[in-house]
Parts: structure tokens; C-alpha cells; sequence
């Protein structure tokens, strides 16, 4: 049985602070966020950025990859800011990305379940991490990214956000779907799909799909870019360069 108190007390740790009406300041090198998409729905949105894999077949943290000049953990953390008041940046270990450049993220700490040390990189997968992340949002809607999305791009995600008013009150989540299933790490979920998935996750549950093939999905529009890809070889890698 999995210890609801563990989905609940991890708490955000504040990264890089943002003023009302100022712009962050962003250091040298590093690339300003993207022009923030003004409101064209009438829910807030926060978004959640999943940076707890273990990287096992890439041989490295994906989430520090270079690209453009910066960490593939920033580029992507960059765009989500540019559509969401909130970004947050769930991961075991906040300390090692600590030092980069992330204006307006907070960090939360992603904790053991019942039966996990925490002495060991955390098997319980990203649906457990985004439940702990929901767990601490305000806004109505939550954008959900993973961290190894090289291809993502502001201009797709503001499609997406714009079709945000007219999704069914009974739909939990917006999603795109394509011949593998839904794509649960590049979409949206209303807030008040919490209790379900703590539920999910107290019989046992862990996966994504299983859980979304129980609840009613908007479903998205396929973008027109491949920018839905993700890498996790080093051959990957090399071929998205």
C-alpha cells in the first residue's frame, strides 16, 4: 500500500525568484525564456517538469545534455515558462541542478514511497512523481513535460493552450494520441485529477497508460513538428543534433 504522506510532504524548494512586473535576470550564455504567451484561456496553468529518471541506457543525466547552449533540463524548463504562471521541477536530487539558471522554477523534491530507502535512484516512475507535483499546484490546469524533450517548441504548446476552454468538463487531461497510445509527458491535466490518481496509485498502479485508459481524455491534435520526440541513447542523441 502505497503512504499517501509520501505523495504530500514533498515539498517545493524555491530555485530562482521572479518580481512582479521585473523580468528575471538570466546569466551569460544563457538564453532569456521565451516571450510568455499572453492569457487566451480562462484557467491558470502551472507547469510540471519530471527531471527524476535514472538515465540508465543514455550512460549520463539527460536532463544536463547540452543543447543550444544550455541544459536540456533549462531549454525545456524555458519554454514551459513561456505558457504557464508556475514551472516546477520535480526530481530526487534538486542539488545537482541547483546551480543552473532556472528563473521562475521551484524545485520538489521527489520522496521515497513506502518500502523505497532513498538510498537508491527511485524505481516508483513518473506517474508517482507527477502525483507528488500535482500535489502541490494551485491553478486549475498543469502542463506536464518530461525533461528530455529536445524538440519542443513554445509555438505548439500555445496551440494546445488555446483549445484548453472548450475541453469537456468530464475529460481529466488533454493528450495527443498516436499509434503507441497517449503521450502522458508532453500534455495537460486538470488538478482535480488528483484523488483518482492517488487512488490508482494505492492499488499498486504505475503506469501512465493503465491509469488514463480508466478516465476520460480530450483528446489534442497531433503537431505538425516532431517536436514530441524524446532521446534515450546516445544514438538518440547524436541523431536529434
Amino acid at each position: 500500500m502505497t503512504n499517501n504522506s509520501a505523495l504530500s510532504n514533498a515539498s517545493p524548494l524555491k530555485s530562482s525568484h521572479c518580481v512582479a512586473g521585473v523580468p528575471p535576470v538570466v546569466a551569460s550564455g544563457v538564453a532569456d525564456p521565451p516571450t510568455r504567451l499572453a492569457p487566451q484561456h480562462s484557467a491558470l496553468l502551472s507547469a510540471i517538469v519530471l527531471a527524476g529518471g535514472k538515465s540508465s541506457r543514455m550512460g549520463q543525466d539527460k536532463a544536463l545534455l547540452p543543447i543550444e547552449g544550455v541544459t536540456l533540463l533549462q531549454r525545456v524548463c524555458s519554454i514551459a515558462a513561456g505558457c504557464a504562471d508556475t514551472v516546477y521541477i520535480v526530481t530526487p536530487w534538486p542539488e545537482r541542478y541547483q546551480n543552473l539558471t532556472l528563473p521562475c522554477c521551484q524545485f520538489i523534491r521527489e520522496v521515497p514511497l513506502s518500502g523505497e530507502t532513498g538510498n537508491e535512484p527511485l524505481n516508483h516512475g513518473p506517474l508517482v512523481g507527477f502525483a507528488q507535483g500535482l500535489a502541490q499546484v494551485q491553478t486549475d490546469w498543469v502542463l506536464l513535460l518530461a525533461c528530455d524533450l529536445p524538440k519542443l517548441q513554445l509555438e505548439g504548446l500555445q496551440v494546445w493552450v488555446a483549445e484548453l476552454d472548450s475541453v469537456g468538463e468530464d475529460a481529466i487531461a488533454a493528450l495527443a494520441h498516436h499509434t503507441k497510445g497517449w503521450e502522458p509527458l508532453c500534455g495537460f491535466y486538470r488538478r482535480r485529477c488528483l484523488p483518482q490518481l492517488l487512488d490508482f496509485i494505492n492499488q499498486g498502479g504505475r503506469s501512465f497508460q493503465q491509469w488514463l485508459q480508466r478516465n476520460s481524455i480530450q483528446v489534442l491534435s497531433l503537431p505538425a513538428t516532431d517536436m514530441l520526440l524524446n532521446c534515450n541513447t546516445p544514438e538518440d542523441w547524436a541523431l536529434m543534433q
